[in-house]
């Protein structure tokens, strides 16, 4: 235990996370030169694509005689629960910052995570080889945030390779080495993951005594019993070994077939063993919810195996049947983010192969019947007759926006403009100021980050988390295509913004979708009433172009025979919606 080093990298999106792990890789010769690539740790192709981390993933490195178990973790709020797990299994954290950058949101915000944890936190400023660093200006907001000397701050290139040595004798001489807390075997479910071949893989770190091949466990949570198949960690891809002791991070496959056995949080104790059960991760509560439906209906268990292998990994995933008179079967998901929405949409896509419908997203509120009775409404199309409603409550959350201070006046105007409610400023700085806000979820949920980026020329950067609920007027509005309402396009919008909301769904459906036999109404209502409307022209075929010559009454005759046929497609004729038309309602007005 004593030669064992436990760290994670913890940073905002975009400041060399991955980058550093990789130059860790290559400086201790855990992976060959041959087989090196950008990003190694990111398993996904999406996680290449994006250039940003989705999933933590550990890795065994050893250098100086010392064995180093590094956990590259994301940087992105909407994966802040990824974080926390990884901290919980580690004894010390890589504070990375970038020189061009500075301090930003999630920076803070994984730094205030890390000592919760009372983890060693070793400061160091990345990307020092760009025309735009400034080492001095980084140096001094790190030196009033942390409260550490400017000395104590590591210097580094990630892409050069340069002062990389220095942060890996640095991890070796202040990451204290993990205490033996308990005789018995104790190990934290920090992950896990699904493999085609050998089944649900977990990650584990131990707090507590060994265990080899064949030994029998028992997951203390879910009380199922199970015996040790195969034991290893990670170099990064899995190496088997004999056995794994108490201060180690590795993977166990074990005999569990059934997905929700090996919960994350859990821990595994010996079978003869009376061991307490380890603190584990607090309950997360989804911010954002939404319907994912199969476009084919045959696929719907197809669907269900799928999100259950996502949900192995992505333990922040909440996911319940539903079904729709319009779409069929399917699910109604909790997510913690836009984001992780959009991500979790891709990999059911590309690594499964399915064809989905998505609703538009909602928020959870809090609904006070008349009666007494309350329920936390996920979906539009369970908002209860108004006059039953005595009140209803939405989710707030503490924003923390950290600016150059010449944009702080448009970005408040903004902010206040969405319904948000100024706080506070703190100075980092002379010329970099943290603003704070109270605001409601649903002002966020779309476009909002987008938005703060374009204000600021991209410098701004942005951090949220749970406040509390407070009270609201909202209304369900309905979107009628050819006089049928379509279900997927139901949204719950506040009570004033109604009639703005419908228009600009409408209108963009008249861009969007593709034009019909007939002519298309596109309407938008709240209870029956219709608050805005658009038509959509038909297609019209020339039916007179066979006539040469003649009598006009000839070809009026057949204008009215082809008038009449449309007016028939109207009544009968059905629409079929493509997918963008889904997703372009998701967009929200910049203003």
């Amino acid at each position: 235990m004593e030669n064992i080093r436990n760290f994670c990298i913890i940073a905002h999106i975009d400041h060399g996370k991955s980058t550093l792990a990789d130059r860790m890789l290559e400086l201790t010769g855990t992976v060959e030169m041959r087989k090196m690539k950008n990003q190694m740790l990111d398993q996904m192709d999406l996680e290449r694509e994006r250039g940003i981390t989705i999933k933590l993933q550990p890795a065994r490195m050893e250098w100086k005689g010392k064995i180093l178990n590094l956990i590259d973790t994301p940087g992105h709020v909407d994966f802040t629960y990824e974080v926390s797990r990884s901290l919980a299994a580690v004894e010390g954290a890589l504070l990375l910052v970038d020189a061009t950058q500075g301090v930003e949101a999630q920076t803070l915000a994984n730094l205030y995570l890390a000592l919760e944890q009372n983890l060693e936190i070793i400061p160091i400023i990345n990307k020092i080889d760009l025309p735009a660093a400034d080492v001095e200006k980084v140096s001094q907001e790190i030196v009033n945030l942390l409260g550490c000397k400017k000395e104590e701050i590591l210097l580094a290139s990630a892409k050069t390779g340069k002062g990389v040595e220095k942060i890996l004798d640095a991890i070796v001489e202040k990451v204290s080495a993990p205490k033996s807390k308990e005789k018995n075997l104790q190990a934290l479910i920090f992950d896990s993951a699904y493999d085609e071949y050998r089944g649900v893989v977990i990650y584990v770190r131990f707090f507590g005594g060994q265990i080899k091949k064949g030994d029998k466990i028992k997951f203390v949570a879910s009380a199922e019993t199970t015996e040790v198949l195969d034991l290893g960690f990670f170099k990064p891809h899995w190496v088997s070994a004999k056995n794994l002791a108490d201060g180690e991070i590795g993977y166990l496959i074990t005999g569990v077939k059934d997905l929700e056995k090996a919960k994350v949080g859990d821990t595994i104790v010996s079978l003869d063993e009376n061991t307490k059960a380890l603190t584990g991760y607090k309950q997360i509560k989804p911010m954002v919810y939404a319907g994912i439906f199969p476009q084919e209906g045959n696929e719907y268990h197809k669907l269900r195996e799928a999100i259950l292998k996502l949900k192995l990994s992505d333990s922040s995933l909440i996911f319940e049947p539903t079904s729709s008179q319009a779409l069929g079967f399917g699910f109604r998901c909790g997510f913690l983010g836009l984001l992780h929405l959009e991500i979790f949409q891709e990999r059911l896509k590309r690594e499964f192969n399915l064809s989905l419908i998505v609703t538009t997203p909602t928020v959870a509120y809090n609904i006070y019947l008349r009666n007494g009775e309350k329920m936390v409404l996920t979906t539009p199309n369970e908002m209860p007759d108004p006059s039953k409603i005595e009140r209803v409550d939405e989710p707030y959350m503490n924003i923390e926006i950290i600016s150059p201070q010449k944009y702080m006046g448009e970005l408040m105007e903004y902010v206040i403009s969405q319904k948000g409610i100024f706080k506070n400023t703190q100075y980092l700085d002379e010329d970099r100021l943290i603003l704070s806000f109270d605001i409601p979820l649903a002002s966020i949920l779309v476009d909002f980050y987008d938005s703060i980026k374009s204000i600021s020329s991209g410098y701004a950067s942005l951090n949220y988390d749970f406040s509390d609920y407070r009270s609201c007027e909202i209304v369900k509005v309905d979107i009628l295509v050819a006089e049928l309402p379509v279900e997927a396009l139901t949204s719950l919008v506040y009570k004033d913004e109604a009639h703005r909301v419908g228009k600009r769904i409408v209108e963009r459906l008249k861009d969007v979708l593709p034009r019909q036999q007939f002519v298309l109404k596109l309407q938008a209502a709240v209870g029956g009433k219709i608050i805005a409307g658009e038509r959509l022209s038909a297609l019209r075929k020339d039916v007179t172009a066979k006539l040469y010559g003649g009598d006009v009454t000839r070809k009026r005759k057949l204008l009215d025979k082809q008038k009449k046929g449309k007016k028939k497609m109207a009544q009968v004729g059905k629409v079929e919606i493509p997918q963008e038309a889904y997703l372009a309602v998701l967009k929200r007005d910049q203003n």
